[in-house]
């Protein structure tokens, strides 16, 4: 693009208040993350673009969303604040340019080593609301060997404002709409507890009776417990600040692990548990602990919404540049109204809600895993025809 000319520059400043109006518009902070690194990449005709976030315990920096096929290995990532360009950003509040990345000490080469992307050049700026610095984001290898000019670092500045502001819009919305409901969900068990201890505390009530109220005071504590936990694991992951693992994931063994958890469930309700996997399943890189989660998650509702005598199989299919592990039961299945809300916070099927007690959290936070790790989720059910949940991850790069 030619700098001199002020009608591109007009026409490339209009774009980015179309872009601007678009984030502002996303209060979903993944995808929201995506739409920024695919507007630095379009808007500085560049080969790659990245976000990194500080995190604000840590004070660390890691990789949060980058275009290209090979993103997902590269998110969550810890970047040095010593030794590498985003630090330096970070540390200066100043937007940086570098002509030849491999000649400036402040570039952390380990990042391109860990998924094979040469870096040639790149600007990198800083994201920052109310002067406080809150990420760095990059554009990478101008198309065309050409260099970066000084409208390319305007235009990243501008976006980065933008960005930086609905980020913070993002984060700040999910935080609060997650504690309005959580609020609203602990009401529940809560006047269970109180209602129940006040009934221990009566005189005239039988021992039998009196143990029947202490142990549903129990039950209704641990409830609370389990919804803290997926509280705090659903936030993290929402805000962006639960960083994944990046380890070898033998799925193999994250399926035999998840159904021996789930086996005494099972067997108390007389349903069969069955794997129908290849003999061979790749190894993919992710988050051990979470993938088994999600699994858990699924498997615990076919159990939970099944009924004696029937079936739950955990299946797999190996593609091309992905795993798609399904769970497939023979329950009573999901109503089409209802399919649709199954991955919302706090969402329970109607019918069941009272044999099934639960935090609601389960699918949401699996999604949640399952995005952040480049896959998708979904489900496929008709009435009295059983329920299958897919969820998809990535295969590795060559």
């Amino acid at each position: 693009m030619n700098p001199s000319n002020p009608e591109e520059r007009i026409a490339r400043l209009e774009r980015i208040i179309e872009i601007s109006r678009s984030l502002n518009s996303t209060l979903s902070l993944r995808p929201l993350l995506h739409q920024i690194v695919n507007a630095a990449r379009e808007l500085t005709n560049t080969e790659a673009s990245s976000i990194m976030l500080v995190d604000r315990k840590t004070g660390e920096l890691h990789f949060e969303a980058a275009t290209g096929l090979r993103s997902h290995e590269i998110r969550s990532v810890v970047v040095p604040m010593e030794g590498s360009v985003a630090g330096w950003v970070v540390q200066n509040d100043q937007p940086v340019v570098v002509p030849n990345a491999h000649s400036d000490p402040r570039f952390y080469r380990q990042i391109e080593e860990a998924i094979s992307f040469k870096t040639r050049s790149l600007i990198a700026v800083p994201m920052a609301v109310r002067g406080k610095v809150i990420g760095v984001l990059e554009a990478v290898n101008k198309w065309g060997e050409q260099p970066f000019t000084e409208e390319d670092v305007e235009t990243l500045v501008i976006l980065a404002d933008q960005a930086a502001v609905a980020i913070e819009n993002a984060v700040l919305f999910q935080q609060s709409d997650l504690v309005a409901e959580m609020v609203h969900e602990m009401r529940t068990p809560l006047t269970s507890i109180a209602g129940y201890a006040e009934m221990v505390r009566r005189e005239d009530i039988p021992p039998e009776q009196r143990e029947a109220f202490a142990r549903t005071i129990q039950q209704e504590a641990l409830r609370l417990s389990q919804m803290a936990d997926n509280f705090l694991e659903l936030a993290r992951l929402e805000s962006g600040r639960a960083f994944l693992a990046q380890e070898p994931v033998q799925l193999d063994a994250v399926i035999e692990e998840a159904l021996t958890v789930l086996k005494p469930q099972a067997e108390k309700k007389q349903i069969s548990l069955q794997v129908a996997t290849p003999g061979y399943l790749p190894t993919i890189i992710g988050d051990p602990p979470r993938i088994k989660r999600t699994l858990i998650n699924l498997l615990d509702n076919a159990i939970k919404y099944g009924r004696p005598g029937d079936r739950v199989t955990v299946t797999a299919r190996v593609g091309q540049h992905e795993v798609t592990i399904g769970v497939v039961d023979t329950g009573p299945g999901i109503p089409p109204e209802a399919q649709e809300k199954l991955f919302e916070k706090f969402y329970r099927l109607p019918a069941m809600e009272e044999e099934a007690q639960g935090t609601g959290l389960g699918l949401a936070i699996s999604r949640q895993i399952v995005e952040a790790h480049g896959g998708k989720i979904w489900v496929q059910s008709e009435l009295g025809r059983g329920a299958t949940f897919y969820f998809t991850l990535p295969l590795p790069a060559e």
